[in-house]
């Protein structure tokens, strides 16, 4: 057995060993960048004259590779590789699927600084958010290798004379899996490793703005000894490619994380049943979230401010955990906001590549547009910037980080998901109406609160209505093994990621009873 689950500790780039390590590899992979990619059906390497790229969002001039875009054609045929693969893999034991994942996950963590380099590059992450990322792909590997033999061991039941009793968990089948590209790393790897190591086989098709990184884990699961056909790497738009992966009848369940509109599209074509196919599709969503932090009148002040930052502008707010409503009880409004305004305003914006930056750019210029046309929104809707508010200097898409104070609890900024760094600030009359307007949207995934008073914690914690709730921390950075990730509502499917559960959301429960007397 495998020894007791712990994290992966983050890099302490203060070191110069650390440092040093980090510089090595961005000039590598840069070496490596612009590089064509084909798609990989089964043991079958595919080239095609349509062609997607990944740019460089703080350069976007830079090409980060080139890929291979599937047909409706070459869609199907990685359904059906995968369904004829399926055929062997479920019947490889536990332990030999588990320690692919084992072996991953110690190829990827010699290789850490090389997969946080390329996150830079594609995605736009800092150094500490990258090293984060990697982290985290490396404790889904070590996680969900050691559920899987939790799971494969004897289930406890009750006992019978005259009978002898078991429960197995069992694949479902061929999954398709549809990352986003804000966790590039971290949640595609979570959700296919989770797919495959339950004994089920996939087509993959990363996010069209971060397919490199996803073709680096590809790589890297053959490198650890997955058979071919196991993980099937298909890139394309998710009209033209997805939905045909989404409808195929023999695809057996969609783990998808993404947007709102996305995740209820794929929900709606997963429950039509197509001809031909005899089970009801499996979907496994996290799609979002408009999180907000609750400050109250009897906390530390300055320490709810940098949670409050830190919170709304890790990876310019490009995560679905993000603070992007801080509701603070009137008497300590004006306090709060004339810090929390100074301490953005020391934020740096510019290249990941510099290990100074605090936010880089955001992912591409559809999004920098959006964001922007947001803050507009917000103006106009009556709010007050109190810290940014503007495209920030340089070619890619920057944004400087944003506070716009003195928003109504139903204004567009705070209720729409915006993914990007504008924090809307809402006064609230006291701590109970700080619940009232948390809980007042359509999503529930993160939330927290901020307050030394134990019974309004205890209240928060019964009435805050999120997957994932915190009390005077701040509201991102779930850890696996330690908080389950996955929220309510239009949050999505309440996946809880990293925790116990989760695998049993890729098998199906077989119970077995044999007569001894």
């Amino acid at each position: 057995m495998p020894a007791k689950f712990k994290n992966e500790p983050f890099t302490d780039f203060s070191k110069p060993a650390n440092k040093k390590g980090m510089e090595k590899a961005l000039a590598k992979v840069r070496a490596e960048l612009g590089k064509d990619h084909p798609l990989v059906i089964g043991a079958e390497e595919i080239s095609t004259s349509d062609k997607l790229y990944s740019y460089n969002p703080a350069k976007p001039s830079e090409v980060i590779g080139i890929f291979s875009k599937a047909n409706a054609e070459l869609a199907k045929k990685a359904i059906e590789t995968a369904a004829a693969t399926f055929e062997t893999w479920k019947n490889v034991p536990a332990k030999k699927r588990a320690d692919v994942l084992f072996k991953a996950a110690a190829l990827m963590r010699k290789r850490k600084f090389e997969f946080s380099a390329l996150l830079t590059y594609e995605v736009g992450k800092s150094w500490p958010e990258a090293d984060a990322d990697t982290a985290e792909a490396i404790d889904f590997l070590e996680f969900y290798g050691r559920e899987m033999l939790r799971l494969a061991a004897p289930q406890p039941l009750t006992k019978v004379n005259g009978e002898k009793n078991e429960l197995r968990y069992i694949p479902l089948g061929v999954g398709v899996v549809v990352p986003p590209w804000n966790f590039a790393l971290a949640i595609l790897v979570g959700m296919t490793s989770a797919a495959i190591v339950a004994g089920n086989t996939v087509v993959l098709k990363p996010s069209s703005d971060s397919p490199a990184i996803g073709f680096k884990f590809f790589e890297l699961m053959r490198e650890a000894g997955l058979p071919a056909g196991v993980i099937n790497f298909v890139t394309g738009s998710g009209g033209s490619v997805g939905d045909i992966l989404v409808a195929h009848p023999k695809t057996r369940f969609i783990s998808f994380t993404g947007s709102k509109e996305v995740g209820i599209h794929i929900n709606e074509l997963a429950a039509k049943v197509q001809s031909g196919q005899i089970w009801l599709k499996r979907v496994v969503a996290e799609m979002g979230g408009k999180d907000a932090i609750v400050i109250d009148n009897e906390t530390d002040l300055d320490a709810a401010v940098q949670a409050a930052a830190a919170s709304a502008f890790g990876f310019q707010g490009q995560k679905c955990s993000a603070a992007s409503r801080a509701i603070v009880v009137e008497s300590v409004y004006d306090k709060f906001v004339e810090k929390l305004a100074a301490r953005t305003k020391t934020l740096s914006v510019g290249s990941p590549e510099i290990q100074a930056t605090y936010m880089g750019p955001v992912v591409n210029e559809g999004s920098l547009k959006k964001i922007l046309q947001y803050i507009e929104i917000g103006v106009k809707e009556g709010g007050r910037i109190v810290a940014g508010g503007k495209r920030a200097a340089g070619e890619g898409y920057f944004v400087e980080p944003t506070v716009i104070a003195d928003v109504d609890p139903k204004a567009t900024i705070a209720q729409e998901e915006i993914f990007g760094p504008v924090l809307a600030v809402i006064k609230a009359r006291n701590f109970d109406h700080a619940l009232e307007i948390a809980n007042n949207t359509e999503f529930g995934l993160t939330g927290g609160v901020w307050t030394k008073n134990k019974k309004k914690q205890e209240k928060a914690k019964n009435e805050f209505h999120a997957g994932n709730f915190y009390i005077n921390r701040k509201i991102t950075g779930a850890l696996v093994g330690v908080h389950p990730f996955g929220g309510f509502n239009m949050s999505g499917t309440d996946s809880k990621a990293g925790g116990r559960d989760y695998l049993l959301l890729f098998t199906q429960a077989k119970a077995i009873s044999q007569k001894t007397k």
